[in-house]
């Protein structure tokens, strides 16, 4: 097979198979470029709010005064910029859920975060809090 026929055999085929190879590589390359955040949109406007309260949710017959330490978490949030100049940091709700817990010693528990509508959670420091247990009060008959 001389050269000239390596290049003109099927050289439609050929063109069509470099058109769609640039095509796919231009897509991808496009979806790579863009930045993303975890829920997939565009990455805008980034705000961290530094000593947030961490709140403890149990349930409302447990009665013991929990405590977490730290008692504040760092909380990155991003979002559009017309959303993150309205934000403030008593619209985002830092909690940590103990309505499962009897009894436990050098307790460790992941940090909730509640953000509102169109603002996206980047990161929390720490991810997770110590929790103090006091014991159950004694139950006297």
């Amino acid at each position: 097979m001389a050269m000239r026929d390596w290049v003109t055999k099927d050289f439609g085929w050929k063109l069509f198979s470099l058109f769609l190879a640039l095509a796919i590589w231009l897509t991808v390359h496009k979806i790579y470029e863009e930045p993303k955040t975890a829920s997939g949109l565009a990455v805008g406007d980034t705000e961290t709010f530094g000593t947030l309260p961490v709140l403890v949710v149990s349930t409302a017959s447990d009665v013991r005064d929990f405590r977490v330490a730290p008692a504040t978490v760092a909380v990155k949030v991003c979002g559009p910029p017309e959303v993150m100049a309205d934000l403030q940091a008593n619209q985002i709700h830092v909690m940590v859920d103990l309505t499962d817990i009897p009894s436990a010693r050098d307790l460790r528990r992941r940090v909730d975060v509640s953000t509102p509508p169109g603002v996206t959670l980047v990161s929390v420091d720490p991810p997770k809090v110590g929790v103090i247990v006091p014991p159950p009060p004694d139950k006297k008959p």
